[in-house]
């Protein structure tokens, strides 16, 4: 077996691997519930090459990434379920569904009206599913995935919804409510109601997701923009500890403070 540039040796080699005949151990013993994480993981690593601007990585994590369908495909081709062509032939009819712009008689029109047709086709395919499942009554939050970061998901669900006019009419108003469920939480705090804690962080969390909408912001881009400013001044801190000869847990908060004002001072323009 010699590496290939088609991809029909990915899937002879995810064949051979799952072959009760010879084939590995440990991708025998796997299903669709043991890997499934493996491939929300492959996708964040897709993306951390990107903003990164790693080449090299994203070739790299893109391969891993794509091994995931195959290796899905294969076990449902195991159980008689489907194969990878039937993967490919749904995306690519897909595709060609919702882009009557492209491959159909439809004006193509502005971006704005490919986005609404797209949006339309989309709300043709729930109700359809739907149908499908039993279910007569199908809710535009249908297919926003569970399996999302909470806050992405959040985020989307407020997107749904204001595709039908439920929003606040604009960001002042979703401020005033961040500042709202911000109260709440004191009152809840104050009541030392660990559950009315729990809700009203979630609430306040949710009003900041949208906010993020309202506001242009893709929230879990922000968050992980956060994330890492606070790794690299935390860095920071660790370092001047370490040129003062002093341990960061034994440093006191007055001095850690002074050090992440030190770099918080530098970075600024």
């Amino acid at each position: 077996m010699q590496p290939s540039r088609d991809i029909s040796r990915l899937i002879e080699i995810m064949a051979r691997l799952r072959d009760p005949d010879g084939g590995c151990p440990w991708d025998l013993e796997q299903d669709f519930q043991s890997i499934r994480h493996y491939t929300i993981e492959e996708a964040y690593e897709v993306s951390d090459a990107i903003e990164r601007g790693d080449l090299g990585d994203l070739r790299e994590e893109l391969g891993d990434l794509l091994l995931q369908p195959i290796y899905h495909a294969q076990m449902a081709k195991e159980a008689g379920h489907f194969d990878i062509g039937d993967v490919i032939f749904s995306v690519t009819s897909k595709l060609i569904r919702r882009h009557p712009h492209v491959f159909g008689e439809v004006e193509a029109g502005s971006s704005e009206a490919s986005e609404r047709r797209w949006e339309a086709i989309k709300a043709e395919e729930r109700a359809a599913k739907a149908a499908r499942q039993g279910n007569k009554t199908p809710s535009l939050l249908d297919d926003v995935p569970q399996a999302l970061p909470a806050l992405a998901r959040a985020e989307k669900l407020t997107k749904r919804a204001a595709k039908v006019g439920f929003d606040w009419p604009d960001f002042s108003a979703v401020r005033a409510k961040v500042e709202e469920e911000l109260e709440e939480v004191s009152a809840a705090q104050a009541e030392a109601n660990e559950a009315a804690m729990r809700e009203e962080i979630g609430d306040l969390l949710f009003a900041v997701a949208n906010l993020a909408r309202k506001a242009g912001v893709d929230a879990e881009a922000a968050l992980r923009d956060a994330n890492a400013k606070f790794t690299r001044r935390f860095h920071y801190v660790e370092a001047r500890c370490r040129e003062d000869g002093i341990a960061p847990k034994d440093a006191g908060l007055e001095r850690l403070d002074g050090y992440w004002n030190e770099i918080r001072q530098a970075d600024k323009p």
